[in-house]
Formats: structure tokens, C-alpha cells, sequence
């Protein structure tokens, strides 16, 4: 077991702070999460419970970030009530403190929240079957369903512009003219086939601000390893990981997932011939995520899924370049030009997509029955 690297005293503070049942905890590192420290809670009782010390260098304002999660779990758990399901299985649950607060400022000046653990689950960070892959898009599609009467523009963004594409485009521009390690002239063909895709870069949020597309609640961070599978049936059913929820696109979301999960090859695959955008996964995300969603999209979400997939590819292979010119101070990186390698899968995949654009249509066409 590794040890949590906690000091009995500030231990005991976090726990004696959250209404939990009295008795003696063990807590041990958990998951795979890179971005705040994740600690198991067992008393050997069968209570168990998750404490997160929030990255605040990231999430800056925590009370809006929790403010946030707290109204979304509610509501989430509102609605999975309504409709017959278990709301303890089905959304996380924050544990108050014992003020009554979403979160927890220890002595030390570290901020904490803790979430009761759902247990009999699973996750995966790849998904090892089709189905399993359908089964997250199904989750993350009833995720839209649950909180679609959400006023979403009620919420907090806790990382401002974190899918405005066009403002992307203008810190990539701002890169490439700035060039601060000369790299530029190893990349002009990347960067040759961003900027071609100029116009691509805000349909997205120009049909959002014409009110073609609605303001929905978005998850924003749409990976398998974000989507809790039952242990014995693999079905997909909570969303974890509410750091990112914002106001956003529904079709950013969906895009997200297609990015990540359909691809044939890791995000730094060095052999472009390994990657391509797998026309039998989309058809298996967009079959799950529809059936999610159980028809509270609006015909231009329908229209704009694909659309969503190759926004989502070009600004994250973009946001690589960006950090590539910039010499890669944003993304950890474990080797040289590692992102140069993920933003060249991601331009492979934008242009597969393009190839493979007529099935795509007629994939979501299909699904919707």
C-alpha cells in the first residue's frame, strides 16, 4: 500500500473536519489523476469515501469551483431520482464538512473535499471494448439528459475560455510570431494546415452566439477514465471528475470523446500510418451518447456532432503546437518533441476525418433512428 505521505496530525484534521461516521481511517493513495492528490478513506466497516486536495494552482477560486459541483451533484441527483435510478450510484455526493461548507482549508493553507465512494465500480483509461466505449458515451449522454433543464450560464467558468477555439487560434498566432526557440521552421507544414482551417476555428462559437446552438451544462474532460463502469455489467453509470463543468457546447463534448477514444493510436504515436479517426468506434460512441441523451438535442446539436469531433482535434492538436513553439512549458512532456508528436496525430486525425466526413453524417443520421 503506498503511503498517503500525510502527517498523522494534518490527517486527523481532514478527517475530524467532514461529516463522516466516527472511527479509525486508513487512507491510501488512489487512481490515476494527475491533477490533484486522490486519497482512499476505508475504516474497515464498509465506509468508504474519497478525499481530493484540490490543485488550487490550477483551480484558483474553489468556492466557485465547488460552488459549481455542488449545484450540478444536486441536480444530478434530483433528476436520477425522478427517473427511478439510485442518485448514490448515479452522481457523486459531496460530504459537507462539519460546517456545512463543500470544502475543507487545512492548516497548512491546502484545500479538500471529500466525495462518498461509489462502490462495486470500475474504470478504465482505454476502453478494451466497443461497448465499453458506447457505454461512456451513453453516461455522458444521459449526463446532458439529467442536467438539460440546468440554467447553465448560471455556473461559474472555472477555466475561462477553455474551449473558445478562436481565442486558441489568436495564442497560436501569437506563437508562431514570436517563435521563441526558432522552432517554427520545423513545423510550417503543421502550421500551413492550421491556419488553412481558419474558418473552421469559430463555427462553433459563432453559431453559439447566434443562438443556432444552446448553452448547455458540458463536463468539458470527456475520457473514459471520467465515467464509472458497474463492475459486473460494465454499464456506464456516473460521471466523475466535475472540476472542468462549465457552460459550454454539447457538441464540444461529444467532439471530445471522438478525439481521445477513437483514434487507432496513442495521442504521441510516432508512426502517423497507426492513426486514423475508427468509423466503428464513432458509430459505437454515437450510438451510446444519443441513446444518453433520449432526445433532448436540438436538430443543429444533431447536425454539429461531426463538427464537434474536428473543432475538438484541431484545437487540441493546436494547443499542442502552441506549447511546442513555445517550448513546452503548458503539457508534461517525457521526452523531446513528444508535443510535436501529439500535435501531429491530432492533424492526422482532423484530416481523416475530413476524408471519412459523408459516413460520418450518415453514422449520426442512423443512430438517431
Amino acid at each position: 500500500m503506498r503511503k498517503n505521505h500525510l502527517s498523522p496530525e494534518l490527517e486527523g484534521e481532514i478527517l475530524s473536519n467532514f461529516r463522516i461516521p466516527s472511527g479509525e481511517y486508513t487512507l491510501v493513495p488512489y487512481g490515476s489523476g494527475h491533477i490533484n492528490d486522490t486519497l482512499l478513506a476505508g475504516n474497515g466497516k464498509g465506509d468508504r469515501y474519497i478525499f481530493q486536495r484540490i490543485n488550487n494552482n490550477i483551480f484558483q477560486d474553489v468556492p466557485a469551483l465547488m460552488g459549481n459541483i455542488l449545484r450540478v451533484t444536486e441536480f444530478l441527483q434530483d433528476s436520477v431520482r425522478k427517473n427511478g435510478g439510485d442518485p448514490r450510484r448515479e452522481s457523486l455526493t459531496v460530504i459537507r464538512t462539519v460546517d456545512n461548507a463543500p470544502y475543507y482549508q487545512d492548516r497548512e493553507g491546502g484545500y479538500w473535499r471529500a466525495y462518498l465512494f461509489v462502490e462495486d465500480t470500475v474504470c478504465r483509461d482505454r476502453a478494451e471494448t466497443a461497448e465499453e466505449f458506447a457505454q461512456s458515451g451513453e453516461a455522458f449522454g444521459r449526463f446532458q439528459k439529467l442536467l438539460a433543464d440546468f440554467p447553465a450560464d448560471s455556473l461559474a467558468e472555472t477555466i475561462p475560455d477553455f474551449h473558445n477555439t478562436p481565442k486558441r487560434f489568436e495564442a497560436f498566432l501569437d506563437a508562431i510570431q514570436k517563435d521563441p526557440l526558432g522552432r517554427k521552421k520545423e513545423v510550417e507544414r503543421e502550421i500551413e494546415f492550421l491556419l488553412a482551417r481558419r474558418e473552421d476555428m469559430s463555427r462553433l462559437t459563432e453559431a453559439l452566439r447566434k443562438g443556432e446552438l444552446p448553452l448547455r451544462v458540458t463536463h468539458n474532460d470527456t475520457k473514459l477514465n471520467n465515467v464509472l463502469l458497474d463492475r459486473e455489467t460494465l454499464r456506464g453509470i456516473c460521471v466523475i471528475d466535475l472540476d472542468t463543468v462549465m457552460p459550454g457546447l454539447s457538441v464540444n463534448d461529444f467532439g471530445d470523446s471522438i478525439r481521445f477514444g477513437a483514434s487507432t493510436a496513442p495521442e504521441d504515436e510516432q508512426d502517423l500510418s497507426k492513426v486514423e479517426m475508427s468509423l466503428s468506434l464513432f458509430r459505437a460512441y454515437a450510438e451510446g451518447f444519443l441513446r444518453g441523451c433520449d432526445g433532448r438535442l436540438t436538430e443543429n446539436e444533431y447536425a454539429c456532432l461531426p463538427l464537434g469531433a474536428k473543432t475538438m482535434t484541431m484545437e487540441c492538436g493546436m494547443r499542442f503546437l502552441t506549447d511546442y513553439l513555445l517550448g513546452d512549458t503548458y503539457f508534461k512532456t517525457h521526452r523531446p518533441g513528444q508535443n510535436l508528436d501529439r500535435c501531429r496525430t491530432q492533424l492526422k486525425l482532423v484530416a481523416d476525418m475530413e476524408g471519412k466526413w459523408a459516413e460520418m453524417e450518415r453514422i449520426i443520421s442512423e443512430c438517431r433512428g
